[in-house]
């Protein structure tokens, strides 16, 4: 039994692999150690101990700002970006899977926001929106509407200015994903299904749905994470209040203890949870629709 020899060519790959894979994970590694050392603790090798102290301190709250709060809202806000994502995502795959007139130049409106710079995009969005709130005081001040213009603060917020953000950047992903997989989705599913009588609405539910579920999933993954760390597009679109990416490059400046690094591995785990969910239930949509197929 002769074995192949690895050539110098394949030990130089690897070797650039290996480099290439501690260069992306290892900062990440390297935050969560230092999270994990004592009250001595500091931000630099060599470790102080082993414990759980810095975890502790950050349930505490660091000064005056309320993690917990940031943290509930970029929780928010990225599962209401991954549900739009999907349905627009999905509605557009399906639009785009015919002819449409301007395909083209709609197509390259929409993954135009790819290429423009996110600050640019976060500064536009933010300027829309103030003078979107010039106009509803100046409407408020014509008829006379004080009380109401005296309670009025501004549109940006959450749900709004930074949801708008968020999707300029979640969707053309999504769209893009949603090309991939009707490029070779197979229409004869569909034909099948029409010559048995299934309405448009049933066709889509049971057989068309089912089939792209896995990659659906994929979709919303990639909304959910991409809004979840996003951080350029929201600096100038969220209005009062602070996402947990803000809040966390905020604390980079004034905190100097651990506590910071605790809270990078809380926002890890959170991002590696839910790649760890769709990946899951990807696996589980195909492993059953191929029991189906089998069937």
């Amino acid at each position: 039994m002769t074995h192949d020899k690895r050539t110098p060519g394949f030990w130089l790959l690897a070797a650039f692999f290996v480099a290439y894979v501690l260069f992306l994970y290892g900062p990440m590694l390297v935050i969560v150690v230092l999270s994990f050392q004592g009250p001595e603790g500091g931000l630099t090798f060599p470790m102080r101990g082993l414990s759980l102290h810095w975890f502790h301190k950050l349930a505490e709250g660091l000064g005056v700002v309320d993690i917990g709060a940031a943290l509930y809202r970029s929780l928010g806000l990225g599962l209401v970006v991954m549900g739009l994502t999907i349905v627009f995502s999905v509605l557009a795959g399906l639009a785009f899977r015919k002819k449409l007139r301007f395909a083209n130049v709609l197509f390259f409106t929409v993954v135009a926001s790819l290429i423009m710079p996110s600050i640019i995009v976060s500064l536009g969005i933010g300027l829309e929106f103030r003078l979107l709130d010039g106009g509803i005081k100046k409407i408020l001040e014509t008829f006379g509407m004080e009380s109401a213009l005296e309670n009025y603060g501004t549109a940006l917020g959450i749900y709004t200015s930074a949801l708008g953000a968020h999707l300029t950047w979640t969707l053309p992903f999504g769209l893009l994903i949603m090309f991939a997989i009707f490029n070779r989705f197979n229409p004869s599913y569909e034909e099948a299904a029409r010559d048995l009588g299934a309405t448009p609405w049933q066709t889509f539910r049971h057989v068309v749905l089912p089939l792209i579920a896995p990659s659906v999933v994929g979709i919303g993954m990639f909304g959910f994470t991409l809004s979840w760390d996003e951080i350029a597009r929201t600096s100038q679109a969220i209005g009062d209040v602070n996402t947990l990416p803000l809040e966390l490059q905020g604390l980079t400046t004034t905190v100097t203890t651990p506590s910071i690094y605790a809270l990078g591995t809380v926002t890890m785990v959170v991002s590696f949870l839910v790649m760890g969910l769709a990946v899951g239930l990807s696996t589980l949509l195909a492993k059953r629709q191929q029991a189906k197929r089998d069937t």
